[in-house]
């Protein structure tokens, strides 16, 4: 597609900040399995926050919402869905899982794109796993839900089946001669450009972006949740892909904001994979850290209850002690008192 043609990659040019940026994230990845090797108890504990978080920011972001507790019980399979939200959330816990188990393996194509749409879908009535048949708009929303603005037209719908077999196409040649930290976000970009699916567009290219990294062992989307980093920073994350959408149809497009932010947004979770890893090997103090990063990964409000299933091993004691200090140094607050007690980040 737009971005993978040959004389469009052809004209791109890197600034020397931006080759340290890819530079980086080489070494990070030189780095990952010298922590992979470590720690197993520690490591599988990462992962499974990690499904928890990312099945619920991934669909957060597309205004699909449910109390934590039923999300993680739900990712940990100890609950069925009771509404659309959650069977949502429960479809995306079920492509995750398999990006997580066979990615690597998957292959780039229609039918595997297809596939993880079904899965997203497949817990009610839906048109999932097939093309929009109609055309689509991306918007922004005001607070009540009217149509503040229209951001982007993607590609009719007419021309969405022969527009995702070039881009399946476009990915498996470009793949062969230039960097895959150049070609997975400039390919992420054009399927949201295409936006081939009536719903589920953002869900699915967040999923494709893990599958994508996987093919290269870019390993560090199954300890720390990219779709968490992604919501967490989703002013600039939408602000990047309208900057570079723009002029997409006549392939005249500037990618480098896309480009800056998916490179940043790697950096940030492999900083912070091997933050968590490092303290956690440190020895005295490692718990406390292991509970000050569940903290600082929360969004919403928070109970105990809610940090002792991101930490297990670790006691209520402990957590409680780690809370005091951290509300003593003004960096969070709490609302009520016993199993009723909230805690909350204190804005700056």
């Amino acid at each position: 597609m737009k971005s993978l043609q040959p004389e469009y990659l052809a004209k791109l040019s890197f600034s020397a900040e931006q080759m340290a940026a890819l530079q980086k994230v080489g070494e990070h990845k030189g780095k990952q399995d010298l922590f992979t090797e470590q720690t197993p108890e520690v490591l599988e504990s990462m992962k499974q926050v990690a499904l928890i978080e990312s099945s619920e920011s991934s669909n957060r972001l597309e205004g699909i919402t449910a109390d934590y507790a039923r999300v993680k019980a739900m990712v940990l399979r100890n609950a069925t869905p009771h509404d659309r939200s959650e069977q949502e959330i429960a479809g995306y816990r079920d492509a995750l899982a398999m990006i997580h188990e066979s990615g690597e393996h998957m292959t780039f194509s229609e039918n595997i794109i297809l596939q993880l749409h079904t899965l997203i879908y497949r817990y009610h009535t839906s048109d999932g796993g097939k093309w929009k048949s109609t055309n689509n708009e991306i918007i922004e929303k005001n607070p009540d839900g009217s149509i503040k603005r229209v951001r982007f037209v993607p590609t009719s719908a007419v021309e969405t089946p022969a527009s995702m077999a070039a881009l399946t196409e476009g990915y498996r040649e470009s793949v062969q001669q230039y960097d895959p930290l150049i070609v997975i976000p400039l390919t992420i970009l054009d399927f949201l450009c295409i936006h081939p699916f009536r719903d589920g567009n953002g869900r699915v290219a967040r999923l494709l972006t893990l599958m994508l990294l996987y093919h290269f062992d870019y390993q560090v989307g199954r300890y720390i949740s990219l779709e968490r980093i992604f919501e967490e920073s989703k002013e600039t994350y939408y602000e990047t892909l309208e900057a570079s959408s723009q002029q997409w149809h006549e392939g005249e497009h500037n990618v480098m904001p896309w480009l800056n932010y998916f490179w940043g947004t790697l950096i940030r979770a492999y900083d912070e994979f091997a933050d968590r890893v490092g303290s956690i090997q440190s020895g005295k103090g490692s718990k406390s850290e292991l509970v000050r990063q569940a903290v600082h990964r929360r969004i919403k409000p928070f109970a105990i209850s809610d940090i002792e299933g991101d930490c297990p091993g670790v006691s209520r004691d402990m957590i409680r002690l780690v809370l005091r200090q951290m509300r003593d140094d003004g960096l969070i607050a709490s609302t009520g008192k016993g199993r009723g007690a909230k805690w909350y980040h204190v804005k700056e």
